[in-house]
């Protein structure tokens, strides 16, 4: 299929693209690559739940639906749109933060979730995409020398650190950990020079035995256990320990579809989940986990490549955000169960069965897409069109 050339893509964007022009410039390739991962999580999910397909894997598929709708809508929306809406959207993130603490729904030890009756709302999974937003808005038209300023970092660096200090006490690391690198990301690509990092690392780094006091007994102990985790191989111990036999024993070529069985027979806890990376490499051994990993690679590139492309900082810095986040998702997981990082509870993006974690994460990706049909629209610092 043929697409407009440069100058031709340049006009659409400097006038007032029509939805059939937008839908145009959509890349259909990345679609279809995120198609394919998805594909992946239902053949997974279908194969952990014993051959059941309305247990996980078809609901899963509604919901990736439902989230390519999403993600169509969100890229034909005109970018300007959801520049003026980051600071809106990061507000509703923040409520719903501060319902989980006072009506949220408590599973597996953590207050994480609100119950919408249709499905178990996790709003920290929204603060991932809408603190990505809010930053992009805050640092786009920003010059260097308003960033080299302490005070003007001030306003995103509480951004940051508040909705962290909510997911923290739900408890949830591994999320917290993730705005932080996240949000990192952003700020060094908008211009923060590497000392004022330094800085922060040397600050945090001190704070460690603070920080320890503040840890739940489970979550010390989960450090605990990365350091050694032969301490205590029926307790906590027992998620790591199962899931290095499941990938030790799935070897080159893995044992088949549906034909793992520390799957099976149910040794591989939060197969469906945090684990169903450990269930895949089993089945399809090494070679289908670096394959699938190859495929996260390359959505990554993608949207990097997107980012480059753009003219615009605030679409080049969501694009960049999002991107990290994505790739943050499937680095910590793969390294959570093979032992690399301790368990913290991070899904396989597009794969891991979770309403909330899948559809954010395509609203995401159709953030994304929308800086890439309006990637040659110029935006002045207020969200307005620039000449």
């Amino acid at each position: 299929m043929l697409r407009p050339g440069p100058r031709l893509s340049s006009q659409l964007n400097r006038t007032e693209m029509s939805w059939r022009d937008k839908i145009w410039q959509i890349n259909w390739s990345l679609i279809a690559l995120i198609t394919v991962v998805a594909g992946v999580g239902f053949l997974t999910l279908y194969s952990a739940a014993q051959g059941v397909l309305d247990k996980w894997a078809l609901k899963q598929m509604v919901r990736f639906a439902l989230g390519i709708a999403i993600l169509l809508a969100v890229a034909i929306v005109d970018l300007r749109f959801w520049m003026r809406q980051a600071y809106v959207l990061y507000m509703v993130a923040m409520v719903l933060l501060v319902a989980v603490q006072m009506h949220g729904t408590v599973g597996m030890g953590a207050q994480r979730w609100i119950d919408l009756g249709f499905i178990q709302l996790q709003p920290s999974e929204i603060m991932k995409i809408a603190l990505v937003l809010t930053l992009a808005r805050y640092f786009h038209g920003a010059t260097l020398q308003e960033i080299g300023r302490p005070l003007f970092l001030l306003p995103p660096l509480i951004m940051v650190l508040a909705p962290m200090g909510l997911v923290l006490k739900q408890p949830d690391l591994g999320t917290a950990l993730m705005l932080l690198l996240s949000s990192g990301a952003i700020f060094f690509m908008a211009g923060v020079r590497m000392w004022k990092f330094g800085v922060i690392v040397a600050g945090g780094m001190a704070a460690v035995p603070v920080a320890w006091s503040f840890l739940h007994d489970y979550q010390r102990k989960r450090l605990v256990i990365f350091l050694n985790p032969d301490e205590d191989p029926l307790g906590a111990g027992y998620h790591i320990t199962q899931s290095k036999i499941a990938l030790g024993s799935g070897g080159v070529f893995g044992k088949g579809y549906m034909m793992g069985t520390q799957s099976r027979l149910n040794f591989l806890p939060e197969k469906q989940t945090d684990f169903i990376f450990t269930m895949f490499a089993e089945e399809w051994g090494m070679i289908g986990g670096f394959a699938l990993l190859a495929l996260y690679v390359l959505l990554v590139a993608y949207g990097y490549a997107i980012a480059l492309r753009c003219r615009n900082q605030f679409g080049r810095l969501v694009a960049l955000g999002v991107t990290t986040t994505f790739f943050l998702y499937f680095f910590i997981n793969t390294a959570m169960v093979m032992g690399l990082v301790p368990v913290v509870g991070v899904p396989l993006p597009l794969i891991s069965y979770g309403g909330t974690s899948m559809l954010s994460l395509l609203f995401g990706f159709g953030l994304v897409m929308s800086a890439y049909v309006h990637r040659d629209l110029p935006i002045g610092r207020r969200g307005a069109h620039e000449d």
